[in-house]
């Protein structure tokens, strides 16, 4: 694993940098879809999103469909801008969509920096604070292509306490799955509302809720509105890789 270099220049001693490193500060590198459609605030893909310097990586000619099918022959470039990434001097990789899931210990095992590819990661964390029958949710974008292979590669080993239910018919979301460039935020919102309160009405045992999609954090907030429980997604878990790369001293007095 790659050892952090003085977070702050003038540091002391000699400072240097890797072969090859044109930029520097940006601590999280996010890999991105080939995609086309607006992308607000909450959006892992808007770097206004985060309180910190981002770096993006397109993977260029690669949009969702074999993403969320988990097809290998995109592997070896995700490797390879995930590299790229790491060479800019990230001190962590993560993905920009939940079915990246997909290839997280084959990239992963590339990488030299701690990787992340999916917010499917954090399930096994919050699954831990969970009271004995009490149930994960997942919104997802797709959950006909969701299944225990893609949990498993996250590190789920066990699915019987997990429900899931797919934004694949909302019309309004198909807007960005098909890529369009365009979409209606309010009925967008509208119809993930409307997911989750049929999920939660229909499992009345579900503790928490995880949004898979890395286009759901800006409706997080209306989501906790009405489901009233914790609601995880991937800024929740960017934010977590973020503090525990880049420390801060505590200040303050006794």
């Amino acid at each position: 694993m790659t050892r952090f270099s003085p977070k702050k220049a003038g540091f002391g001693g000699n400072i240097s940098t890797s072969e090859g490193q044109a930029i520097a500060g940006n601590a999280i590198g996010i890999l991105v879809l080939d995609a086309n459609y607006p992308l607000v605030p909450g959006n892992v893909a808007n770097a206004t999103t985060f309180n910190f310097p981002v770096h993006y990586k397109i993977l260029e000619g690669v949009d969702s469909p074999p993403v969320i099918k988990g097809d290998p022959s995109v592997l070896d470039q995700i490797i390879g801008d995930a590299k790229q990434l790491e060479k800019q001097g990230v001190r962590a990789v993560v993905g920009a969509c939940g079915y990246f899931g997909h290839y997280q210990k084959e990239v992963a095992e590339k990488l030299n920096v701690p990787t992340f590819l999916s917010s499917l990661t954090q399930v096994p964390t919050i699954k831990q604070g969970l009271k004995t029958g009490e149930k994960l949710g997942i919104i997802c974008a797709d959950s006909d292509n969701f299944g225990e292979e893609l949990m498993k590669s996250c590190g789920i080993n066990s699915t019987d306490d997990i429900v899931v239910t797919g934004a694949q018919n909302s019309p309004e979301f198909m807007s960005i799955l098909e890529s369009k460039g365009t979409f209606n935020n309010t009925k967008l919102k509208r119809e993930i509302i409307g997911l989750v309160k049929e999920l939660i009405t229909e499992n009345e045992d579900i503790g928490a809720l995880l949004l898979e999609c890395s286009d759901l954090p800006p409706y997080a907030y209306a989501i906790q509105e009405v489901a009233e429980m914790p609601v995880f997604d991937y800024t929740t878990m960017i934010n977590w890789v973020y503090n525990a790369t880049v420390r801060t001293n505590f200040s303050g007095f006794v």
